[in-house]
Order: structure tokens, then C-alpha cells, then sequence
């Protein structure tokens, strides 16, 4: 694990002081280099100016929530894994923060040993999209995951970098029916014990922004998944 995250670069963003000397300092052990921000709007300029590899990033800070940080980070072209660190357990809170974009949900309190493995997960993720050059098509749409765009015939679709992920799970397995399991899994890395709602809601936000423009491409397959094909 060591290797991986030695010099990597982690933002910690956390408005509790002992919490982000604890997080800053296990983080610093593995070799990480840390910055550590109080407040969302220190977070959103210390991104621009650390440009980190990951986001350890609080919801409830005292100016800005996390939820509202992200949102404006994405904006902002900041694509860095983000693992929200909250005290919240509602399924509600956990089904928001991934809705947002966020990569995992880590609830206080928490061992460092666990948030160190997310940590090293959210890197090797990151380390092995950034390789890869494929290329999916599927009737006129067309996913370049090497220049992170993706067209429907001539015209570009933007997506947030949740909705790229799904649509990449999708046309990689274009025709095949893809289970909720694998989405959650492929996607999220994340465990929701069956809970199906943030996939819902992202398959919907999907098929408005790619089956807008021509004919229908993603199909729910009835109490199994998901399929992306060419028209009939």
C-alpha cells in the first residue's frame, strides 16, 4: 500500500482539529504529501492551488457543506476521487453524497486503518483509468475514455464524472444485461446491501442526457439491471 500512496497528494478537509491531525498525520506515515483545510471555501481554494489526488472531505463543515463543495469542485473541472467523512448514517445522507459524485462514504468514527484502505482504493482506481485509452461505441454514441468526452452523433454529452463511470460500465458490457450488483461495483465500490436508489436515480439523469438526441439505447431489463444496445 505503501508504494502506491507514497507522494500521492490527499486534500483533508475537515472543520474538527483532532480528527484532521489524526487523518493528516496516518496519511503522512504512509508518505502521502497532506493539505488540510477547515472550511469548505479554504477546501475549494487549496484544490486549485494542491491540485490533490484524492479528497478526504467532510459533509457537515461550518460554512459550506461538503455536498454543496463537491458540486462546486466538479464545476470547477476538480475530477480527484472524493470520500466523504461524516457523522451522518442516514441512508438518505449516503445515497446523496454518491448521488453528488462522491466515490465512497466513510461514517465517523472510523478505524485509520479502513480509512487509509479506501484511500489506497480511490488511488489504484485512478491510477488505472488514467491508462487506459478505450474507445466504446454503441450505435452513434461514442465514449473516449482516454479524452474523458462522450458524443451522441455530432453532438457532445456532458456528464458528470459518476454518470461517465456508469455509461463506461454500460457500453463495456454493450448487449449484455448488467446486474445492480455490478453497477454498484464497478461504479461505487461500494456496499449498499441491496439498495437500489442512487442507481435509479443516475440511470435516469443517463437516458435524459444521451437518449434526448435519437433513438432509445438504455433498456431496464425488469428485476435484473440495466443494457445498453444498438436500436432495433
Amino acid at each position: 500500500m505503501a508504494d502506491l500512496m507514497r507522494d500521492a497528494k490527499v486534500l483533508v478537509v475537515d472543520d474538527e482539529e483532532n480528527i484532521s491531525f489524526l487523518v493528516a498525520s496516518a496519511l503522512r506515515v504512509e508518505g502521502c504529501e497532506v493539505a488540510v483545510s477547515a472550511t469548505g471555501a479554504r477546501a475549494l481554494a487549496e484544490a486549485t492551488r494542491f491540485g490533490p489526488d484524492v479528497i478526504v472531505l467532510d459533509v457537515m463543515l461550518g460554512d459550506i457543506d461538503g455536498f454543496e463543495v463537491l458540486r462546486r469542485l466538479r464545476s470547477a473541472g476538480v475530477d480527484a476521487p472524493v470520500l466523504f467523512l461524516t457523522a451522518r448514517t442516514d441512508t438518505s445522507d449516503r445515497v446523496r453524497g454518491l448521488t453528488v459524485g462522491g466515490d465512497d462514504y466513510i461514517v465517523k468514527p472510523f478505524a485509520l486503518e479502513e480509512l487509509l484502505a479506501r484511500v489506497h482504493v480511490a488511488l489504484r482506481r485512478s491510477q488505472v483509468s488514467g491508462v487506459e485509452t478505450t474507445r466504446f461505441q454503441v450505435g452513434d454514441l461514442v465514449l473516449d475514455e482516454a479524452a474523458h468526452r462522450v458524443w451522441r452523433g455530432d453532438d457532445e454529452v456532458v456528464l458528470s464524472a459518476t454518470e461517465f463511470k456508469l455509461l463506461r460500465c454500460l457500453m463495456s458490457n454493450a448487449g449484455r444485461v448488467v446486474s445492480r450488483g455490478q453497477i454498484l461495483d464497478h461504479v461505487w465500490h461500494y456496499d449498499f446491501d441491496g439498495e437500489s436508489a442512487i442507481i435509479e436515480s443516475f440511470i435516469s439523469n443517463l437516458r435524459k442526457k444521451v437518449d434526448q438526441t435519437g433513438p432509445k439505447l438504455i433498456h431496464t431489463v425488469r428485476g435484473i439491471g440495466y443494457v445498453i444496445r444498438e436500436p432495433s
